[in-house]
């Protein structure tokens, strides 16, 4: 019963950390702009730093079951 919010909670941050992975992948290889009006290195490894924890905090709730 307990785990059924867990699996959900992972689901989520593992589709979002890995969905922000790929979508600033394309972007910088593209060299589209990550963000506008803010600087394309600090953008894209703010965008690299939220979804790889995004990934994490989802690897980490499935774990846990």
């Amino acid at each position: 019963m307990e785990s059924t919010p867990a699996i959900f909670a992972g689901l989520v941050f593992a589709l979002f950390g890995g969905a922000l992975l790929a979508w600033t992948g394309v972007r910088l290889r593209r060299g589209e702009p990550v963000a506008h009006g803010v600087s394309r290195v600090a953008s894209a490894t703010l965008a690299s730093l939220a979804g790889t924890v995004a990934l994490a905090l989802g690897v980490y709730c499935l774990t846990r079951l």
